[in-house]
C-alpha cells in the first residue's frame, strides 16, 4: 500500500516508513503496553508518517511532478492517504506488488529478492542464505532494483495480459523460497517457522484466486506446500531432534492438509503444460499418501524425477534422484549416481551433498568415510537442528 502511495520508484521511502512505524511501535508499546487493536495502531501510525513525509517531499521538484493532484493539495492529502492505506485493499495490493517486483527491467534474481524483501519480510541475511550468496551481493542487488524502478518510472499496476505469463514464474519462485525457509529454516532457532509457511500459503492463494492469471502453476505449488507442510508435527521428537521421513509417526501427519493438497492437485490437472511444481507436487503426493515408509512407490517417484530432470535440469534434482536410486538399488548405486551428477561443483556449499554421501557410506559400514562427510556437512549448515542430527550420526545414533 505504501508502494502504491509513493510509487515503486520510491520503494526505499516506503521501506523507511515501515521501519519508522515499527520502531515507534516498539518504543510506545514498551511504555504504554500493547494497544487493543495493534493492526489498527500500525496502520494509523504508518498513515501519519506517510502524510508527514509527503508534505516534506512535495516541495522537491523531482518528487512532486510524479504526485497526483490529490496528494499535492493540503485539502485532499490526508483523505487520499487514508483511502490508499486501508485494510480492505491489502490482498489486491499485495498481488499487484508481486508482479510489480517482477518487472522485466530487473534480473530474475533481483525480482525474487525484491519480493522476499518487500512482501515477505525477509531480512537481507535470510535472502542471502536462500540464494547461497553473500550479504553484500544481495544488498547491491536490492539497491540496483530500486534504482531500476526509479530509472524506468515503474507504475504500481498489474502488467498487460501479455506480460503476466512471463512474470508469474519468478513470483512462484519467491513463494517457493519463502515456503522452503519456513519448512527448513536456515538460521532461526526453530527448524520449522510456521509464520513463513502461512505467509507462503497466503500469497500462493492470492494467485490461485485471481481471475486474471493463469494459475495452474500456483495450484501445483499450493499442492506441494500442503503435502509437505502436512508432515510438520511429526518432524521433531519431544527433545527437538529431527526425525527423518522413515522415522516419522504418520498418524501425526495433518490429513486435512493432505486432502487440501489433493484438491489443489486436481485443480491443476487441466493444465496444457506442466512445470516443475506439478512434478514436485506429485512426488510429495506419493510420500503423503503412502501408509508407511515401506509402502512408498519409489519407482513412480524415480519416474517423476526423470521427467523433472528433463524439464528442469539441475544438480539438486540429480541429487534427489540419486537418493531415490539408493532406495531402489542400495547405497552403492546412490553414490555412483551422485558421482555422475553434472556440474556437481555447484553443490560444494550445499550441505545435503556431503550429508547424503555420509549416510550412504554409513549404510555401507564405511564409518570413517561417513564421519568425514558428516563433519563436512556440519560446516556447511547453520541450522542448529541439522548440526545436532549430523553429530548424532557421527556418534553412531
Amino acid at each position: 500500500m505504501l508502494t502504491k502511495l509513493f510509487g515503486p520508484q520510491n520503494l526505499q521511502m516506503a521501506e523507511d516508513v515501515v521501519q519508522d512505524t515499527l520502531v515507534k511501535a516498539l518504543n510506545t508499546w514498551k511504555i504504554n503496553g500493547l494497544p487493543e487493536n495493534p493492526s489498527a495502531w500500525l496502520f494509523t501510525a504508518a498513515r501519519n508518517k506517510a502524510v508527514d513525509l509527503l508534505r516534506q517531499q512535495k516541495r522537491k521538484e523531482n518528487f512532486s511532478k510524479n504526485m497526483t493532484p490529490l496528494l499535492q493539495s493540503e485539502y485532499t492529502l490526508v483523505p487520499t492517504v487514508r483511502e490508499i492505506i486501508n485494510t480492505n485493499s491489502i490482498d489486491d495490493d499485495q498481488l499487484r506488488m508481486m508482479f510489480v517486483c517482477c518487472h522485466p527491467s530487473l534480473s530474475a534474481e533481483a525480482q525474487v529478492a525484491l519480493i522476499l524483501k518487500t512482501l515477505c519480510g525477509f531480512s537481507v541475511t535470510e535472502i542471502a542464505k536462500a540464494f547461497v550468496s553473500s550479504y553484500d551481493s544481495i544488498e547491491k542487488r536490492l539497491y540496483r532494483a530500486r534504482q531500476s524502478f526509479r530509472d524506468n518510472a515503474v507504475s504500481f499496476e498489474l502488467p498487460p495480459e501479455a506480460e503476466l505469463k512471463s512474470r508469474i514464474d519468478n513470483v512462484l519462485i519467491a513463494v517457493y523460497l519463502l515456503f522452503n525457509e519456513g519448512y527448513n529454516s536456515t538460521s532461526h532457532e526453530d527448524l520449522v517457522r510456521n509464520d513463513l509457511i502461512y505467509e507462503a500459503m497466503r500469497l500462493c492463494d492470492l494467485i490461485c484466486r485471481s481471475t486474471r492469471i493463469n494459475h495452474y502453476g500456483a495450484h501445483a505449488l499450493m499442492a506441494l506446500i500442503c503435502f509437505t507442510a502436512a508432515r510438520n508435527d511429526a518432524r521433531l521428537d519431544d527433545d527437538g531432534n529431527i526425525l527423518l521421513l522413515k522415522e516419522q509417526d504418520r498418524s501425526k501427519w495433518n490429513r486435512d492438509l493432505i486432502l487440501k493438497g489433493i484438491s489443489y492437485l486436481e485443480a491443476c490437472a487441466a493444465a496444457e503444460e506442466i512445470n516443475k511444481y506439478h512434478l514436485e507436487a506429485v512426488i510429495a503426493y506419493e510420500h503423503a499418501t503412502a501408509v508407511d515408509y515401506a509402502s512408498t512407490n519409489w519407482k513412480n517417484i524415480l519416474h517423476y524425477y526423470d521427467v523433472l530432470l528433463q524439464l528442469n535440469p539441475s544438480p539438486v534434482v540429480e541429487l534427489n534422484r540419486a537418493v531415490v536410486i539408493g532406495e531402489l538399488n542400495g547405497p552403492a548405486a546412490c553414490i555412483e549416481a551422485i558421482n555422475s551428477i553434472s556440474q556437481i561443483s555447484s553443490l560444494k556449499k550445499y550441505y545435503l551433498l556431503p550429508a547424503t554421501l555420509g549416510e550412504m557410506h554409513r549404510q555401507l559400514k564405511d564409518y570413517d568415510t561417513a564421519n568425514a562427510y558428516f563433519e563436512e556437512a556440519i560446516k556447511l549448515t547453520q541450522s542448529a537442528s541439522e548440526k545436532k542430527l549430523l553429530q548424532q550420526k557421527i556418534k553412531g545414533r
